[in-house]
């Protein structure tokens, strides 16, 4: 799987991709990250990719040249089966989506900036968008690298223990259930006894039952009753 992501700020996403499950990833050959820097497509010699907007108003806008140039070229060397702009108005990133995602190919990754992008990069260009929550942020990397996370980490392979990420929050539509290690007991805050019992079918019950009253209490949202 390739993620080509576009920014005027590559630096800014060195070290998320430089660690961790995404540096062991790349280096399995499970997924390839590669960045752009947007300023390498302008066609002015300040190698600015922004202007004022149409009819006033504050902050700056970038253009649809250099958005234009770097995804005609990428798209020249390869297909891609998303061209995703990150974006606080776009559908809120979950667990369902990264699922669906993780069974793509080939992805593009548009970060905005400043003000915004011109309105007909996103009509013309891009084929999903998405939020990474309803917050204003300074750019998109963040929320890039957060997508490229969420998506990576599902690849079969990736992870030591494939088992890792089915059992994860939100992979059933519920909260984990709490989660411990040594010791048992850590001056008297003791681990619940029945993950000590070694009785396999008690612990999945009481696994179960825990993920429904954590959800309920934090998430209400997510349950249908």
């Amino acid at each position: 799987m390739r993620f080509d992501i576009i920014t005027v700020l590559p630096s800014l996403l060195d070290s998320p991709f430089a660690h961790s499950i995404l540096q062991r990833a790349q280096k399995k050959g499970l997924a390839e990250i590669v960045v752009h820097n947007l300023r390498d497509y302008a066609k002015n010699k300040q190698k600015s990719v922004d202007d004022y907007p149409y009819g006033g108003g504050s902050g700056m806008v970038m253009q649809i040249e250099p958005f234009a140039a770097c995804i005609e070229k990428l798209q020249a060397e390869r297909t891609y089966d998303e061209i995703i702009f990150m974006s606080p108005d776009g559908e809120t990133l979950n667990q369902e989506i990264a699922n669906n995602l993780s069974t793509k190919g080939n992805m593009m990754i548009l970060c905005g900036h400043y003000k915004g992008i011109d309105q007909r990069i996103r009509d013309i260009y891009v084929t999903k968008e998405i939020s990474v929550g309803d917050y204003v942020l300074s750019g998109g990397e963040l929320p890039a690298a957060i997508l490229t996370d969420a998506i990576i980490r599902l690849i079969p392979g990736v992870l030591s223990d494939e088992t890792s990420a089915l059992s994860d929050s939100f992979q059933d539509g519920l909260l984990d259930a709490p989660i411990y290690t040594r010791p048992a007991d850590w001056k008297g805050h003791k681990v619940p006894d029945v993950l000590l019992s070694g009785h396999e079918a008690k612990i999945l019950q009481w696994r179960d039952e825990q993920q429904l009253i954590r959800t309920r209490e934090r998430r209400p949202d997510l349950l249908n009753d």
